[in-house]
């Protein structure tokens, strides 16, 4: 991602290793993640050879930019010139981390006082036998659209609710998305017997 940053900004990542800019618009500090819980935790800082840019090295906790995207720059120049539709993976990615940021919202809000009906996530992230209850309902239901031979379109509705209560037990546990896609690129290269076999 790209920022604008004063001495105070650059002070302030230093002495608490979270990326911090300074708002031009606001006139005020402000660290990335304090919102989102999406920090960026800095391990080093370089300038260029002219002094004017600096760039932060660090391990992000989630999507980097607001969209959701682990990083800002995912359009290709080329690819807009030419009108090319964005990369469907990109696009999947791109829905799970926002999926991940919208959750850990609702997770953050619970330490704040309350007021009206909790909404559905803020209830499951709550009752954890009602999540469990859901996710293995959920997970029938989609067991059932092949077995009843229902349609695509009831498919993927049901994965879109196997997946969305999945992710809030992941929230409940502190499980990042970006932990279990690693999990599955290291399978890539391994047979799911020896995967298995590996686990003891």
């Amino acid at each position: 991602m790209q920022g604008f940053v004063n001495s105070d900004a650059l002070a302030t990542t230093i002495s608490s290793q979270k990326a911090t800019f300074y708002s031009r618009s606001r006139s005020a500090l402000w660290t990335k993640g304090e919102t989102s819980k999406n920090f960026i935790n800095v391990h080093d800082i370089y300038l260029d050879c002219d002094r004017d840019s600096i760039i932060y090295l660090g391990k992000p906790d989630g999507p980097t930019c607001h969209t959701g995207s682990e990083t800002c720059y995912y359009t290709s120049v080329p690819d807009l010139l030419e009108n090319k539709q964005v990369d469907g993976n990109k696009l999947a990615l791109t829905t799970l981390y926002s999926l991940e940021t919208i959750i850990s919202q609702r997770k953050a809000e619970l330490a704040l006082p309350q007021t009206g009906k909790p909404s559905w996530t803020k209830r499951l992230l709550l009752d954890h036998d009602l999540l469990c209850t859901k996710i293995r309902e959920e997970a029938d239901e989609l067991c059932r659209t092949l077995e009843d031979n229902e349609d695509q379109a009831r498919t993927a509705d049901e994965m879109g609710d196997v997946l969305y209560h999945a992710m809030v037990l992941m929230a409940v546990k502190g499980v990042k998305i970006e932990e279990v896609l690693e999990v599955l690129r290291k399978r890539f290269f391994q047979s799911g017997i020896e995967e298995k076999r590996s686990r003891g």
